[in-house]
């Protein structure tokens, strides 16, 4: 394979593929990801963090693909809830994300890495979901003037 931002999906004999960006699998993967209990939210980067401040949605964050020698390998960084079975939330986690791309792509990750990043209690969340709050009425209100 020439290029590693793509991975052919499927090819005929007259010629035609079909090939998918490796950041869209990234987002298949990282919306999966998010809906596996025990899982807080994904790391994310630079990018995402400007992306969040215009009230862009990165839903790739936090999943890196790469492919080497046509072998699909997945990092996956995630925060998880404060309390849970680290190991049991990653096999969940590497289940729900090989079923959920080869349910959509038919393709197979031959590796899944999941990084857990930290831990959030439910102080934490709470806190953070009350400056969100906080910088959404205080967006609204420059709107208005």
């Amino acid at each position: 394979m020439a290029d590693n931002s793509t991975i052919l999906l499927s090819s005929n004999e007259n010629g035609d593929e079909t090939r998918v960006d490796l950041s869209v699998l990234e987002v298949i993967l990282g919306i999966a990801a998010r809906k596996v209990d025990g899982v807080s939210e994904m790391r994310g980067s630079l990018k995402a963090g400007i992306d969040l401040l215009f009230g862009r949605t990165n839903h790739g964050k936090g999943v890196s693909l790469k492919v080497d020698e046509d072998k699909l390998t997945a990092d996956v960084y995630v925060y998880l809830d404060y309390g849970v079975n680290v190991p049991q939330v990653a096999m969940k986690l590497q289940k729900k994300l090989t079923l959920q791309l080869e349910q959509m792509t038919n393709l197979k990750l031959e590796n899944i890495n999941i990084h857990v990043v930290g831990l959030i209690s439910e102080e934490d969340k709470s806190s953070a979901q009350a400056d969100t709050e906080l910088f959404a009425a205080n967006t609204e209100g420059e709107a208005q003037d």
